[in-house]
């Protein structure tokens, strides 16, 4: 109870400010509980042995059965390999491979980026408006002084400056965890997609090692057109 009215009191004294900040705050948690949820519990590092599944259907080429397994879509790599084994199947070449699982790379890289960015953006908004509050806070305080008896002078000087204080002190007390939880979010981000380059790559190299020697093999097999033989003069 007494944190409680503790709270009521600064957001009393703090002005108008300390509601801007609260919204703040409020977009800013949201945003953190999602990234957690999604980076964390979502998504692992672990995707260079998740792959490992695929490498004897790939080395072998047994793309369709490459192709099921992935189609279960369980991991972001699935959807790296899927498309990669649909290409490979396609004989489309090494580029066509390449094109398709950068498709779904970017896609996949892009989410574990996304909204974390604005964590960094609301800090600085939480403390810059704590800063104009403390700017208001301040000439509310300096006016009221001035235009005030000498017997009100303190207490308007007081609540001008305890305005001043207490959005800047909640302006930082928002600003501080969302800069913490920037910096982890996306260093998260950065090793789940590291992680996830990496498994592709070597999914990308199973694929196109495998591939030139069965289009080799397609290529023996096809039986070459016979010239015509040229029509004896009459």
């Amino acid at each position: 109870m007494e944190f409680i009215a503790a709270v009521s009191k600064a957001f009393e004294e703090g002005g108008i400010w300390m509601w801007v900040i609260l919204a703040v705050q409020l977009v800013s948690v949201a945003i953190i509980v999602e990234r957690y949820i999604f980076l964390y519990r979502k998504n692992t590092v672990g995707e260079k042995k998740n792959i490992l599944k695929f490498e004897p259907g790939i080395r072998s080429g047994r793309l369709e059965e490459v192709k099921a397994e992935a189609g279960k879509l369980q991991t972001p790599v699935d959807h790296v390999v899927l498309a990669g084994a649909e290409a490979a199947m396609n004989w489309g070449g090494k580029d066509e491979i390449r094109g398709k699982m950068d498709e779904v790379l970017l896609d996949a890289n892009s989410k574990y980026e996304e909204r974390t960015g604005f964590l960094a953006v609301l800090a600085n908004v939480a403390t810059l408006t704590g800063l104009l509050g403390t700017v208001t806070g301040m000439i509310r305080a300096f006016v009221a002084v001035a235009n005030a008896n000498p017997m009100e002078k303190a207490a308007l000087l007081s609540a001008g400056i305890s305005e001043a204080m207490n959005a800047t002190a909640y302006g930082l007390i928002v600003a501080i965890p969302a800069l913490v939880a920037f910096a982890v979010l996306a260093d998260r981000g950065t090793r789940l997609s590291e992680d996830l380059n990496q498994a592709s790559l070597k999914v990308y190299n199973w694929l196109s090692f495998s591939y030139d020697p069965a289009q080799r093999s397609v290529d023996i097999d096809i039986p070459r057109k016979k010239k015509p033989q040229a029509v004896a003069d009459i």
